[in-house]
């Protein structure tokens, strides 16, 4: 049994990605993980009661990269049956496959395996396509050197802590090199869809690709009803009022309240988001605890930052508004909001 994961929270973004964190735990769960460690920086928000599983929290007093809080946390990573653990990076998302990835880590017996995906923007992996033995490293190659990407989900020994120091490290240019160049690392080709989402208009498309995802293997956690419009996941926790018309592609967590005559599209409501009557939302975030008001209009990527309150009848067209904001006056296009 995988008894570790280990969660990075590298960005502002995934902090509000309840979805995200969920779905996550929910899949390691599935395949055996009983204790969740994160890697914050921040105070979280209490997970475990929601989810039937222990969860540690490892903090960062100063930025350790992406290797350096493995190092922090390498007395919780480390029991008695020396298993290996799962790393994820938070600003992605995909479909999750960790028991092919436990199957193929245990069947090479090397020391790291990572998943790697199609390249886009992003530093290439090159590896032998019948054994998966990676050979090194390419950050954003000029020239073609392979075609596979860092998606950002491993699973490791316990040895590879030893390879690093409490220090800002970078797992991607320091540690997996030495690994790949002793030939014990080996990455496994992900399947189905991967998205990095630190970006707003990149989590709007991975959370496209998500709830798609959803409607293919498990739809009976979609919302259904003459009220919804395509994939729409909505939490339990949450209130829907009469008259609304939600979707496609959106998310609507624990405790919102969306009030009557509300139309959502491609959007997501964080957390404790409350939307007033007739408003409408598209293309949009809506950060933790957020409000906004009656025929109010918020699209073209606005974001909403935590505990933002939007007035009635606002237009917001493109704003990014930071948090413990009021929203008085219209944004008539794409600005930050200090």
């Amino acid at each position: 049994m995988i008894r570790f994961q280990f969660l990075w929270f590298l960005s502002s973004m995934s902090r509000h990605c309840d979805l995200i964190i969920f779905s996550v735990i929910e899949a390691l769960k599935e395949v055996g993980v009983t204790e969740v460690i994160l890697a914050i920086n921040y105070q979280p928000e209490d997970f475990e009661s929601k989810l039937d599983i222990k969860i540690t929290c490892s903090r960062e007093t100063e930025p350790l990269g992406t290797a350096g809080p493995l190092a922090l946390a390498r007395d919780k990573l480390i029991d008695s049956s020396r298993e290996p653990f799962f790393v994820l990076n938070s600003d992605v998302i995909s479909e999750y496959p960790f028991a092919e990835l436990i199957q193929f880590h245990k069947a090479h017996g090397g020391e790291a395996t990572i998943m790697v995906d199609e390249p886009s923007k992003y530093g290439v992996v090159v590896m032998e396509e019948e054994t998966g033995k990676v050979d090194r490293f390419v950050e954003k190659p000029k020239i073609f050197v392979g075609n596979k990407i860092n998606a950002g989900i491993y699973l490791l020994n316990p040895s590879v802590l030893d390879r690093i120091e409490l220090k800002r490290t970078s797992i991607e240019k320091e540690v997996f090199p030495k690994i790949a160049a002793e030939q014990k690392l080996y990455a496994m080709v992900l399947p189905g869809f991967w998205m990095d989402i630190g970006q707003p208009r990149d989590y709007i498309t991975g959370l496209r690709l998500y709830l798609d995802s959803l409607r293919k293997k498990s739809p009976y956690k979609l919302a259904a009803g003459p009220h919804i419009v395509g994939n729409v996941l909505v939490h339990e926790g949450a209130v829907i009022g009469e008259g609304c018309l939600i979707g496609p592609d959106v998310a609507i967590g624990p405790g919102c309240v969306v009030e009557s005559g509300v139309r959502l599209s491609r959007c997501t409501a964080m957390r404790g988001v409350r939307i007033k009557k007739h408003a409408c939302i598209s293309s949009s975030i809506i950060g933790w605890h957020s409000t906004v008001g009656q025929w109010a209009r918020v699209e073209n990527m606005t974001i909403l930052g935590e505990d933002v309150h939007v007035c009635d009848e606002i237009y917001s067209n493109g704003g990014v508004v930071l948090p413990h904001k009021e929203i008085k006056s219209n944004i008539l296009k794409p600005e930050i909001v200090m």
